[in-house]
C-alpha cells in the first residue's frame, strides 16, 4: 500500500540553517524529478547552486529533500516547470516550507493570520520572539529563540509576508497567481494535512479565505466549483496534480515559446 505524503508535525531548527531560499530551490527543480538520489558531492561538482560550499551544498539538498522530494507529485511537476513567474515561485516555495516546518506553518498560517486580522497590522522581533518562546520547546535556550525569531521574519519578508526587516515590520499580503493557487489546491487534494481545502493555513496565508477563495475558485480554469450552504463540489477536471501538470504546463510552454521567439529575434 502506498503512504500517502503528509505534513511534517514535528519540531525542529532547520529554519535556523535554510530559509526560503528561492533562487536554490528553482535550481534544485531544474536539475532533478526526485528519481535518482544525487549525493552532495556530485551537486557541488555539477554546480547546481553555483559557488556554493560543500557542507552548504549538504543542508540544502537535505532541506530541499525534505521540502520536494517528500512529495513526489509535486516535484514531477516543479521539475517540468521551467517558466514559472517570480510571483509564483515565490508562493510555491513558502508552502513548500510549510508543509516541512510546522512553526512556520504555525507562524504564518496562523499567528499573522489572526494579527492581520486583529488591532495590529505589524510585528516585532520582540514579539515573534515571544511567540517562539510560547509554541517552541522549553529546552531551547534564549539565543534559539531569538535565532528562530529573526529567520522566521526573514522567511515571512522574502514570503512577502512582512514588509520590510525593521521593527515595526508592516504585515502584507503577497499577490498569489491562478497558476500557484491551481498547483496548492491539487497538491493539498493529495497530502495529508491538518485542516481542510478551504480551511487551512497554507490558502490563509495568504488571506485566501472564505469569500475571497470562493471567488478565486470559481474562476480556475482547472475545476467547475460551486458551493451552496455546507456542499462543496470542486467540479475536478484532472485526476491529481501530474495529469493537470500534463495539460496545463504544456498550454503555458505553448504560450511561451513565441514570445522566447520574438525576444530572439530582436
Amino acid at each position: 500500500m502506498t503512504t500517502q505524503p503528509e505534513e511534517f508535525t514535528q519540531i525542529h531548527t532547520r529554519l535556523m540553517k535554510c530559509t526560503l531560499e528561492i533562487d536554490e530551490s528553482r535550481a534544485y527543480w531544474a536539475h532533478t524529478d526526485g528519481a535518482e538520489v544525487v549525493s552532495a558531492q556530485q551537486a557541488f561538482d555539477d554546480y547546481w547552486f553555483g559557488a556554493r560550499s560543500l557542507p552548504w551544498v549538504k543542508i540544502l539538498l537535505t532541506n530541499m529533500r525534505i521540502r520536494f522530494d517528500a512529495f513526489p507529485m509535486a516535484l514531477q511537476t516543479l521539475h517540468k516547470w521551467p517558466h514559472m513567474s517570480p510571483d509564483t515561485r515565490r508562493s510555491i516555495c513558502h508552502w513548500h516550507l510549510q508543509l516541512a516546518d510546522p512553526l512556520y506553518r504555525a507562524f504564518t498560517g496562523n499567528y499573522l493570520v489572526s494579527r492581520r486580522q486583529g488591532a495590529r497590522t505589524d510585528i516585532t522581533r520582540d514579539v515573534v520572539v515571544q511567540w517562539v518562546s510560547d509554541q517552541g520547546p522549553d529546552r531551547w535556550t534564549i539565543a534559539t529563540r531569538i535565532q528562530f525569531a529573526s529567520k522566521l521574519l526573514s522567511a515571512s519578508r522574502l514570503s512577502g509576508l512582512v514588509a520590510t526587516n525593521r521593527d515595526p515590520r508592516p504585515l502584507t499580503v503577497p499577490r498569489v497567481s491562478d497558476e500557484a493557487l491551481d498547483y496548492m489546491i491539487y497538491l493539498l487534494r493529495e497530502i495529508q494535512f491538518d485542516g481542510t481545502l478551504l480551511d487551512n493555513p497554507y490558502l490563509a496565508s495568504m488571506d485566501l479565505q472564505g469569500a475571497a477563495l470562493d471567488e478565486r475558485l470559481r474562476h480556475l480554469p482547472s475545476m467547475d466549483f460551486r458551493q451552496q450552504a455546507d456542499l462543496v463540489d470542486f467540479g475536478w477536471r484532472y485526476a491529481n496534480l501530474s495529469e493537470w501538470s500534463t495539460a496545463t504546463l504544456g498550454a503555458m510552454q505553448e504560450q511561451v515559446a513565441p514570445e522566447q521567439a520574438v525576444r530572439e529575434a530582436v
